[in-house]
């Protein structure tokens, strides 16, 4: 007998580890690790992984497998060994580490129903559901779970007269288009035609347009082309003459799009030179780490097309990232056109549908590179040649929830495995990254110039406190406004950008002070114009706009900061002639819009770009030659180490959408603090002093890339609770750990409440702990019954990008 060991669909700790089962005599020569099963757990049944397969097992009587959820491993052999690395590093658990790395179309869907045992027990139900049992044997769980039937359902199920049946269903429906074909021979379709009596026009129609064709037609476009109802076309098929069929296609997301076929470009003597280093690595089949470190506009993209075009010649496969959904549209375009249907594009504006079928063409090896965001990074290949991670310093590369797993570590680790390089680019590369390259662990290759011959754009810093001093109380510096006018007289295109959306930050009584915030969350309400609406950007809540204060009643109502929508008024007021897009959340929140805009923009239908940080990277459009920046603090001054380094590379960012072609380009950042260094450099465009300053001040605080960090957040709805939980964490934890590693806290997070419950966090600084993945596990394993009850959260990242 064989046995298989699964992982069951329950995220709990005492349910991490590989439970057996046996594996049915019918499916032990099917069976392969990788392969998603359904399993009786307890009452229900539940969907697994099959992670391994051996000859017998110590537990005395084994369950059966119930079915095979699956035809070929949905994980191969490596993919599985990296999701045991995942549950390792990240603290996760072993499902969530494997649920991860699929699309949520093969996520299972459970259903519940209420079946009656046995025939003779239906007269023996309370009389109250009798009547649900009438004339069937099973009621659908969704029916009776909000009724009053529950505690009599509950009592019949105790007595055994009923039970509960798990269902697994899959969410993934490959989707199928019905085709009509004929099934009889040309001499027999002609005889029947013959046949036909006069008032049968529609179907001796039908009939020719598929003797024409000569092979199966989709039904919509035959019913379309001959004008002919369905009712006509079913009289055929009950003559025998036609048959329809279903048949598999995939949703193409680009399908009513065309690329137009690109060439290489010829090459600048450092994008040679860079792409030489990878490839000579890709040749070897060695894995090795490259930092391509190039100022905006330099020709990262085209060194990667290169290095990918030799990996595909040696017949691999290889995966490129790109930072969330902002940069895919132009990505795809480059690359769909250089490399046509090779490619498949995962990221987060396809339907669910979409993405079963981009996974399922790489899972089938139809396609030998996938271009896509985060999630991208465990397309199932068996045989890479190379990963590319662009914009390499992006947040967006690590994941926020379970498993917290940071893409670039993944990328390496996976690597390693199968001896190929990993490419990171940046203009402004992490901390982190930098140092590694500094120090050798990385390979540094360098573009320290742009392409075209205009160099970096002119950058101008305004002082908005000079402006204000002088009597200009407009969100735009004179500076600016007359360099947006200049632009649109000469028929240029402008790009502005401002880190909020909304209409303004905070609604404020400036009788007593008063901000009105979110009853769930320690946070101001923000202002959509639209609607009339307040708004909380964490949870959601939202409230109509009160003209009075609800503390002191005042009429002294006023709202405070800008956002996108307010900018957008105020621009239509000024320039009343100007086209204005606007991109933030709310405006690209339906599927598609993004690259419809971006798109607009790019077709010259716009004079203006003003946007959020979507806009910020990778964009490239020949006609922008002014870039303006209308609050650089906004991310200056968060509580987290990160603060300027965010700031630095977004300012970079943004300044490097202009001038990108033979226009050369100008800069205008505005801001209340002209001084702070970040600020000053990225206007100077000068990386390596930034690196320096940062570096020193990371150093003297203790914070990466010198040490490690841990985040530890306990979150409760009673404030008492999560204060207490937190501190004798700590305190365990200062027992643990040697006296080298410095553990910060409790103390409250800088959102101290959100979704109603208190937060509380500790923060751990360590160079080498070889106890930390235990001591931390023993955290987790102590108060998991508290976490299984519902009100205790505790979340462990080992790797935090984000402190708040």
């Amino acid at each position: 007998m064989k046995v298989a060991e699964v992982i069951v669909d329950v995220p709990a700790r005492q349910t991490d580890r590989p439970f057996d089962y046996a594996i049915p005599e019918k499916w032990e020569d099917i069976l392969q690790p990788g392969m998603r099963v359904t399993v009786p757990f307890g009452p229900r049944r539940l969907q697994g992984f099959v992670i391994h397969i051996k000859s017998h097992s110590n537990v005395k009587t084994l369950k059966p497998i119930e079915a095979v959820l699956d035809v070929t491993p949905v994980l191969n052999e490596e993919l599985l060994e990296l999701g045991k690395y995942l549950t390792e590093t990240t603290l996760c658990f072993a499902i969530s580490a494997y649920q991860a790395m699929l699309p949520a179309a093969l996520k299972a869907k459970y259903e519940k129903e209420i079946r009656l045992v046995r025939e003779e027990n239906r007269a023996l139900l309370p009389e109250t559901i009798q009547p649900l049992f009438k004339d069937r044997t099973t009621v659908d769980w969704k029916e009776v779970e909000h009724s009053d039937w529950l505690r009599p359902l509950q009592k019949a199920i105790q007595q055994g007269y009923l039970e509960v049946v798990y269902h697994v269903k899959e969410k993934a429906a490959a989707k199928t288009v019905k085709y009509v074909e004929l099934v009889q021979s040309h001499e027999e379709i002609g005889r029947a035609m013959n046949a036909l009596p006069a008032n049968a026009a529609k179907q001796k129609q039908l009939l020719t347009v598929l003797l024409s064709a000569n092979e199966a037609m989709p039904l919509k476009q035959l019913l379309e082309q001959t004008g002919a109802s369905y009712a006509s076309l079913k009289s055929l098929v009950a003559k025998g003459l036609i048959a329809e069929k279903e048949i598999e296609v995939y949703r193409d997301p680009y399908e009513h799009r065309s690329f137009p076929k690109t060439a290489p470009l010829s090459l600048t003597d450092e994008q040679e030179k860079a792409l030489s280093s990878i490839i000579e690595c890709v040749r070897a089949n060695e894995h090795g780490v490259f930092l391509l470190y190039g100022v905006t506009g330099s020709g990262k993209t085209e060194v990667y097309m290169q290095a990918i075009e030799e990996v595909l010649r040696q017949g691999k496969e290889a995966i490129v990232l790109v930072p969330e959904i902002s940069l895919t549209p132009q990505m795809v375009k480059r690359f769909k056109g250089r490399f046509g249907s090779q490619v498949a594009v995962l990221h987060s504006g396809l339907s669910v549908g979409e993405k079963y079928d981009e996974w399922r063409k790489i899972h089938r090896k139809e396609v030998q590179l996938v271009v896509g965001a985060r999630s991208a990074i465990f397309a199932p290949f068996e045989n890479l040649g190379m990963i590319i991670i662009d914009e390499e310093h992006e947040t967006s590369y690590k994941q926020e929830e379970n498993p917290r797993y940071h893409a670039r570590d993944v990328a390496i680790y996976r690597a390693r495995v199968h001896g190929c390089p990993v490419v990171l680019g940046s203009a402004t590369p992490s901390l982190e990254s930098f140092a590694r390259a500094k120090k050798g662990v990385y390979q540094l290759l360098t573009l320290p110039k742009r392409i075209s011959d205009n160099g970096m754009p002119d950058v101008h810093i305004v002082d908005m406190r000079e402006e204000l001093r002088s009597g200009n109380r407009s969100m735009f510096s004179r500076a600016l406004f007359e360099k947006l006018k200049d632009r649109l007289h000469k028929g240029e295109q402008s790009v502005l950008f401002l880190n909020r959306r909304g209409y303004s930050t905070f609604v404020m009584c400036r009788g007593c002070g008063y901000v009105i915030r979110c009853p769930h969350c320690d946070i101001s309400l923000t202002y959509h114009r639209a609607g009339q609406r307040l708004k909380c950007h964490y949870c959601g809540y939202e409230e109509p706009i009160t003209y009075r204060c609800p503390s002191c009643g005042s009429e002294h109502i006023r709202f405070f900061g800008t956002g996108t929508q307010k900018v957008e008024e105020e621009l239509t007021k000024l320039l009343p002639e100007a086209r204005v897009i606007r991109m933030d959340v709310d405006t690209t929140s339906r599927k598609g819009a993004h690259e419809r805009l971006l798109a607009e923009f790019g077709e010259g239908k716009a004079d203006i770009l003003l946007g959020t940080q979507m806009i910020a990277k990778g964009l490239d459009f020949p006609k922008v030659t002014l870039v303006g920046v209308l609050a650089a603090d906004t991310t200056l001054h968060l509580p987290d180490f990160r603060a300027s380094e965010k700031t630095f590379q977004l300012l970079t960012q943004v300044s490097g959408r202009a001038g990108r072609h033979e226009l050369p380009g100008e800069v205008v950042i505005q801001t209340y603090t002209p001084e702070h260094y970040s600020i000053a450099l990225a206007a100077k465009h000068d990386y390596d002093t930034f690196y320096q300053r940062e570096m020193a001040l990371r150093k003297m605080y203790g914070y990466p890339p010198f040490y490690y960090l841990t985040l530890i957040t306990v979150s409760h709805p009673e404030i008492t609770k999560a204060v207490a939980v937190t501190d004798k964490i700590a305190a365990y934890l200062r027992a643990q750990l040697s006296n080298e590693a410095i553990i910060l806290g409790p103390v409250a997070s800088p959102i101290a409440r959100l979704h109603d419950r208190y937060r509380y966090q500790c923060m751990i600084k360590y160079k080498r702990e070889p106890n930390m993945t235990s001591a931390l596990k023993a955290v987790i394993d102590r108060y998991q019954h508290d976490v299984s009850q519902g009100d205790l959260l505790i979340t462990i990242d080992t790797n935090p990008y984000t402190m708040m």
